[in-house]
This record gives C-alpha cells, structure tokens and sequence, in this order.
C-alpha cells in the first residue's frame, strides 16, 4: 500500500493521542487502530502495522518507566515470558473461536471492571498482603491470561493487566504500570512477530506514526511518573467505557 500525506494526517495525531492514553494506562490500541482503518488501510495490515507503531511507542514508555525505577526486572522476567507465550497461544486461537464469542463475554465483563476500577481499593492494595512467591505466581498467570487475550482480540490488554497486577498480585499502582507496561510490551512483540512473517505490515507508514506514538508514550509515561493513580484511576475507567461501547456496537451490528 501507498502511503500519501493524507493517511499520515489521519493516522499520526490519532497514534500519539493513543500512545499518550496507553503509556498511563492501557487501551491506547482503541484510538489508534481505527485510525489506521479510518484512513482506508485494508484490516489485516493495519493491525499489523498498529502493532509496529504501538510497539515503537511502548519501548519508550517502558524504557522511561524502568529509568524511573517503577519496573522490577526481577520480577517481570517470568511475566514477560508468560504474557510472550499466551500471546502466540491467543493468537492461534482466534483462527478457531469466532471472535463473536469473545464479544459477548466482554460485554458481560467490562461493566463489572469499571465498577471495580472505580472501588478505592481495587488500585490502592496491600502491599504486604501476599508473599513474594505468591505475588510472583500471581503476575505470570495474569500475565499468561492478558497476553493470550492480546493475541486473541487485543483492545485494552493492557488496561486488563494493570488492573489485575494491582488488584489480584497486590502491586502498587505505579509499579503495576510500570509491570505492566514491560509485560504487554511482551505480548504485542509477539502478535507483530506473527503478522510481520504473513506480510501484513506497512513498514513505511508504521514507522512514520511511531514516531507520534514515541512522543505520545514519553510524555504519558511521565504523567505516571508525576501522578501516579490520581491519572491511573480515571483513564482506566475511560478506556473501560470505550472498550465497552466498540464491542457492543461490533456485536449488535453485526447480528442480522
């Protein structure tokens, strides 16, 4: 595909805001993936080349993250390799579970999420409640259950992760960011591995809008940095109401 000044107007300012979004707090794939299909890129490729995008942005993000000593390296190994694997696993599994299904359980979820996210204490845990194995534990399963979710669908993986690596393996929640920022990093390496190989990636255009993507992370990932969950709390359950207004409109359209 031929990428023109008009595409580049259309996709750029949408990938920065969507990489401003994801930096603080996940889901930024629900502003720059329509992007990508609102200025014509055929569906395949633009998921593959929002993957490179994204990811070009969320190496800068999670590069600021660690500089800010909010990523435990430590213990993001195993839920890097976790969230890796459940990725290519997901990934497989689309091509044998209709997507329509999993919508019809995001419906179902989501309102429940927000609820959650919007609870004082689903995002300001206890620390000390657990032990360090069961913590370590708790963030690879997580980290398997979004990464498998990344490859499968996508939208708000990382969202998913933060909340559940503040609320189930009792991060605080900058560190939850950070954590999670590094591990869906992870899993959307993986998806873009997988359509790089089919081919479905716009090498030219994907560069050009991470770059936008680049400043849109660096700027969000100091936000988190500053704010911590007073910024986390409400970008959360924005995303939360996005991802729930797509999925509806994409399954209720979609029936006959």
């Amino acid at each position: 595909m031929e990428t023109d000044l008009l595409t580049l107007a259309i996709v750029c300012p949408l990938v920065f805001l969507g990489g401003l979004v994801d930096a603080i707090a996940g889901g930024g794939g629900l502003i720059t993936l329509p992007a990508y299909l609102m200025a014509g890129v055929p569906a395949h490729l633009a998921i593959g080349t929002n993957k490179l995008s994204s990811g070009l942005g969320m190496a800068m993000s999670t590069w600021r993250l660690y500089r800010g000593g909010f990523i435990d390296m430590r213990l993001a190994l195993v839920p890097i390799v976790s969230a890796f694997v459940g990725s290519l696993a997901g990934a497989r599994g689309a091509l044998l579970v209709p997507e329509s299904v999993f919508e019809i359980i995001l419906i179902a979820l989501l309102p429940i999420a927000a609820v959650a996210v919007m609870r004082k204490k689903t995002l300001e845990p206890d620390v000390h409640a657990i032990s360090p194995e069961r913590q370590r534990r708790l963030l690879a399963l997580c980290a398997f259950a979004c990464g498998a979710y990344d490859g499968f669908y996508g939208p708000g993986a990382g969202t998913f992760m933060l909340i559940l690596f503040s609320a189930a393996a009792h991060l605080a929640v900058r560190d939850a960011a950070g954590q999670m920022k590094i591990t869906n990093f992870s899993s959307g390496l993986a998806a873009f591995l997988m359509f790089a190989m089919a081919g479905e990636v716009d090498w030219v255009l994907g560069f050009a809008a991470g770059a936008f993507g680049i400043a849109g992370h660096y700027i969000g990932a100091g936000l988190v940095l500053k704010n911590g969950s007073k910024i986390v709390r409400p970008i959360i359950g924005v995303v939360l109401l996005m991802l729930f207004a797509k999925t509806a409109w994409n399954y209720f359209a979609g029936q006959p």
